[in-house]
C-alpha cells in the first residue's frame, strides 16, 4: 500500500489494480470468501492518513499536482482516484510502530468478484486467467459479458524465454551449480 487509513480501512496502492484483480478472481472462483478473510498491509507511519476515506488520496493528490500536470488537465503521474466498488480496504495495518485494527463500525466493505464493467480489454488482454475465467463465465451464464473502458497501459518489462534470471530453468538463478558459495567455473581461469 501506499497510503492507508485506519478509520476505514481504505487503501492506495500503485494504480495498477492487480491486487484488486487477484481478490476479485479467487472470490469468483470461490477460493476466497471476502466476509471471512482479513486483509493485512504493512506500512510506514507517515503513510497513515487519518482523515477518512478520500484524505490519502487528496493529500498524495496535491503532491502530484504540483509536480506537474498535463496539457489536458489530468495528471498522468496520478494513479489514484475517488474510491470503486473494487478497491479491497484493510483489516489490519502494520506499521514499524503499532498495530491497528480498523474498526468493524467504519470500515468499507470489500468487493466480490471481477467488476468485468471495469476491466479494460487492453488488461484483460494481458491476463491469460481472466480471459479463461471470463470465457467460462460468459459459457455458464449464456451471454456475453461487458468490457470496461478502453485504457493505455504502462509499458512493461520485455519478457523472453532466454536469459530471464530469477533461479528458473535457463535463468541465472541458483539451478545446477550457481547456488551460494559456489563456483560455476564461467569467466575464471585456474592458472
Amino acid at each position: 500500500s501506499t497510503a492507508v487509513c485506519p478509520k476505514t480501512g481504505a487503501r492506495v496502492g500503485k494504480g495498477e489494480g492487480f491486487a484488486e484483480l487477484e481478490w476479485g478472481i479467487l472470490s469468483q472462483q470461490g477460493n476466497l470468501d471476502a466476509s471471512k478473510v482479513l486483509v493485512v498491509t504493512t506500512v510506514h507511519d507517515s503513510q497513515v492518513f487519518d482523515g477518512g476515506v478520500e484524505e490519502p488520496w487528496k493529500s498524495l493528490m496535491e503532491q502530484q499536482e504540483k509536480d506537474g500536470v498535463d496539457d489536458d488537465g489530468t495528471n498522468s503521474q496520478t494513479p489514484f482516484g475517488s474510491l470503486t466498488q473494487h478497491d479491497v480496504p484493510v483489516d489490519i495495518i502494520v506499521t514499524p510502530t503499532q498495530i491497528i485494527l480498523v474498526p468493524d463500525e467504519t470500515k468499507l466493505p470489500k468487493p466480490s468478484g471481477v467488476y468485468w464493467d471495469l476491466l479494460s480489454p487492453q488488461k484483460l488482454a494481458q491476463i491469460r486467467v481472466l480471459q479463461e475465467l471470463k470465457k467460462r463465465t460468459e459459457e455458464n451464464l449464456g451471454e456475453s459479458l461487458p468490457s470496461g473502458p478502453d485504457e493505455v497501459l504502462p509499458p512493461t518489462a520485455s519478457r523472453n524465454r532466454k536469459g530471464r534470471g530469477g533461479g528458473g530453468r535457463g535463468g541465472r538463478g541458483r539451478g545446477r551449480g550457481g547456488g551460494r558459495g559456489r563456483s560455476s567455473g564461467r569467466g575464471r581461469r585456474n592458472s
